[in-house]
């Protein structure tokens, strides 16, 4: 996946989605978790405080005393984190826990309602920080009314302990909220991209030829593109037909005066001029050659693979040496064929003769005394064609198939042979390389795609 990749886009943005909505769960579950704990501390402190209120008395002799001591353990654990103090009129930690030990806590100079229980924090020993509840009280002297201030407290350090081990106990259902998550993501990213994937493989089937419209079992937000897909395929199919109309009606229409000329040109030969009539002639079946090579470029501009595109090539090149052997070049030559029994490539049948017969024309022009020929189907078809000519100079391989190209002007030929065997080649994704071949001739060697369907893989 690279950056401009849809799936990865969505995998950011789902892992941004999960890990901001986890970090917010666990923030939020701390938070409620912590003031949950605060809460219950405060009700153990009020608790705690109530019986701290119970207990505290003035003795006949004006004295503040307990009638008992708070029953909690912590109390008397020096520094044990839970406190509690008295404050008398004038002398603040009148009374105070052993837990305190020598530490005085300094309250605030609230002004509490008798009997009301003010919560706020405070220092405690060593600086760390209580959770206080405080209650003002009047006791009952021999001279009237004692105002008295009682407090317990609990250092909010119990309160972070534990929500830190609330933390590390969440952490692992976190990671498996967001494995859960992830997999539902891949579930959603798969489901939601198969349509793609589905019009990417109908696009391929077009391509190859096997039909010709992406199918209508598309979800709705996919069918807009399948719809303008294939209104672009039918305005395609009938810009081709048009095309090839025109070619078709300019290959008539050149037919009657290339036939002119070659009449003319016999005309002046029974005349007596035989070498007029022998460069007339020779200009017009140069000239219909041409126009039958432009034909061949223009249909294969046209789109290859708008039709059923496959061909059986062994059985191609069977017609091929049929007709080349019955010709004075292609007679004198020994053809070897070695090939499978079928190998069908991916490509229109016509365009595959025209492939085929200009390569196996080129070696019977140029090879001695014999040609051969190789195919192999693999994942790809392979064919080979390598001639006993004299070859193509090496610095001069890189150029075959250029439009025009002639390395020899003393035979016949324009040049377009292997320049139409390029272009054919293209048009299907095929590759097409020259070397020279064992024997000190060419070496021709295609590879075509091979028809999936029609080779049964």
């Amino acid at each position: 996946m690279t950056r401009h990749s849809l799936r990865a886009r969505l995998w950011i943005g789902a892992a941004f989605s999960i890990t901001m909505a986890l970090a917010f769960a666990g923030l939020g579950l701390l938070t409620l978790f912590e003031r949950h704990v605060e809460r219950r501390i405060g009700e153990e402190l009020r608790a705690q405080l109530n019986q701290l209120v119970a207990a505290v008395t003035i003795t006949p002799e004006g004295e503040v005393a307990l009638t008992r001591e708070p029953v909690d353990p912590r109390f008397d654990q020096p520094l044990s984190g839970l406190y509690w103090q008295i404050d008398g009129p004038t002398r603040p930690g009148l009374m105070r826990s052993r837990s305190l030990w020598d530490h005085l806590v300094e309250l605030s100079d609230d002004d509490l309602d008798p009997g009301a229980v003010h919560a706020h924090e405070v220092m405690g020993p060593d600086a760390r920080p209580l959770l206080v509840r405080e209650r003002r009280i009047r006791l009952q002297a021999v001279g009237g009314l004692t105002p008295l201030r009682l407090m317990v407290g609990v250092e909010r350090a119990e309160l972070i302990v534990a929500r830190d081990a609330f933390a590390a106990d969440m952490l692992p259902y976190l990671a498996l909220i967001a494995l859960v998550l992830a997999l539902a993501a891949f579930v959603q990213i798969q489901t939601g991209l198969a349509p793609l994937d589905t019009v990417r493989r109908g696009l391929g089937e077009i391509r190859t030829g096997r039909t010709r419209r992406l199918a209508r079992a598309y979800p709705d937000e996919v069918m807009p593109l399948v719809g303008e897909v294939n209104a672009l395929l039918k305005a395609r199919e009938q810009a081709i037909e048009r095309a090839r109309a025109w070619t078709a009606d300019l290959a008539h229409g050149l037919k009657t005066p290339l036939g002119a000329l070659v009449a003319d040109a016999q005309r002046l030969r029974e005349q007596g001029n035989a070498s007029l009539a022998d460069d007339l002639e020779h200009l017009a079946m140069a000239m219909r050659r041409r126009v039958e090579r432009e034909l061949v470029r223009a249909r294969l501009r046209s789109g290859a693979g708008v039709q059923p595109s496959h061909a059986d090539v062994v059985e191609t090149i069977h017609r091929l040496l049929r007709t080349l052997q019955r010709t004075p070049e292609g007679a004198r030559l020994d053809w070897q064929l070695v090939a499978p029994a079928q190998a069908r490539a991916a490509v229109i049948q016509d365009d595959l003769l025209e492939l085929l017969g200009n390569l196996l024309e080129n070696a019977a022009k140029w090879a001695r005394t014999e040609v051969d020929i190789r195919v192999t189907a693999g994942d790809r078809i392979e064919i080979s064609i390598e001639d006993d000519g004299p070859g193509v100079p090496a610095e001069q391989t890189p150029r075959l198939g250029e439009r025009g190209l002639r390395l020899d002007e003393r035979r016949e030929g324009n040049g377009l042979g292997l320049a139409i065997a390029r272009d054919v080649v293209d048009a299907y994704g095929g590759v097409l390389d020259f070397a020279r071949a064992s024997k000190g001739g060419l070496s021709v060697r295609v590879r075509l795609p091979r028809d999936q369907v029609g080779s049964g893989r």
